[in-house]
């Protein structure tokens, strides 16, 4: 399959009907929103984190601290996967409480804002791979060579990716650095207050629980190591190099994941990417159903569906290594200062 990589996308997605691609009757079945099933996906995710802390506060060594960095890491991942549900309204069938436990059980602990998140990322569903996409810039560089992913897999890894990050989400809620430091406090709290206590809470529940060095081995490390490796390769693989930036059955990826993968890169069924594209109000626990009645459909061999994360990266990697060159570091303060609202709520959000 050829891979078309558009320099100047067109500034309007196209669409195609859900009544074109299912059934009424399937149709309703998926518009159903559990009252029960996203809070206990929320709960498995901090279950799993508990369990990892748990696991090096009765064996703590170089081991088990690796492991605990690794899955949670993954499971913060799972968090932003989780808000980004609560963001389309799919948590819970009542508006507060999705937005409650949106906010405080999953984004505020990784420093990011529901609220904000929703308002660019809708903007990303209206206009998927066109110029007026605010996530276009995380697909539009690839394919790249082999040599640029290990470098930026690295950065990832060793903290670099993450603390520029989280350096460009502070300084940003912080505003202008002319200002007075009452002000620019002010600001932060503004900002960033609720996920600070969040954070401030977490972080005292840590060191009761397993010692002072949780919080910071545990919880931040991993937010700006594995977290950062991982939440890379997922957007990789939604839409980088997909055969057809103006087909909506091919402009985004579903990768087929096994269990290996689903526990540390696809947590809460984001693999089914093209699906959520395509039904954007349905929970992420239909999507696998959802799959199910495609592939069994008429458009089966249109949809662009990749078997595993490593065939993805390997697509992705596919540049001559001739044409190698170095890339740079894509944070929230970059989009910011482009000057659009979209990327102003983006880097409010904190991705």
């Amino acid at each position: 399959m050829t891979n078309v990589v558009m320099l100047h996308p067109p500034r309007v997605a196209k669409r195609i009907a859900a009544r074109d691609l299912i059934s009424d009757g399937q149709l309703a079945e998926i518009r159903e929103r559990s009252p029960w099933r996203g809070l206990l996906m929320v709960a498995h995710a901090w279950g799993t984190i508990i369990a990892a802390l748990a696991l090096v506060a009765i064996w703590p060594n170089p081991l088990t601290a690796l492991a605990a960095v690794v899955i949670i890491g993954s499971r913060q991942l799972g968090l932003a996967i989780l808000m980004h549900d609560g963001a389309h309204g799919c948590l819970h069938p009542d508006e507060p409480i999705n937005l409650r436990v949106s906010q405080w059980l999953c984004a505020y602990p990784i420093l990011a804002d529901t609220r904000s998140y929703r308002r660019y990322h809708l903007k990303h569903h209206a206009h998927t791979q066109t110029d007026l996409d605010p996530d276009l810039i995380l697909s539009r560089p690839f394919p790249i060579t082999p040599a640029s992913y290990r470098r930026k897999f690295w950065r990832d890894l060793s903290g670099q990716t993450g603390y520029a990050q989280r350096k460009a989400q502070i300084l940003n809620a912080l505003g202008p650095a002319g200002r007075l430091w009452a002000e620019r406090l002010t600001s932060l709290w503004a900002a960033l207050g609720p996920q600070l206590v969040t954070n401030a809470v977490l972080c005292g529940l840590m060191t009761v629980a397993v010692g002072w060095w949780a919080y910071p081995l545990l919880w931040i490390v991993p937010n700006l190591t594995w977290n950062m490796v991982v939440t890379r390769v997922r957007n990789i693989a939604e839409h980088a190099v997909v055969p057809d930036s103006t087909d909506p059955l091919r402009n985004t990826r579903t990768t087929l994941a096994n269990r290996f993968e689903r526990l540390i890169l696809a947590p809460y069924y984001v693999n089914y990417h093209l699906e959520h594209h395509l039904f954007f109000y349905a929970p992420a626990y239909h999507l696998p159903k959802v799959h199910g009645w495609l592939m069994a459909g008429p458009h089966r061999d249109r949809m662009e569906v990749q078997r595993g994360y490593w065939g993805v990266l390997a697509k992705a990697t596919a540049r001559p290594a001739d044409q190698d060159k170095p890339g740079e570091i894509v944070n929230a303060a970059r989009r910011a200062q482009a000057g659009t609202d979209a990327n102003a709520d983006r880097a409010k959000a904190g991705f």
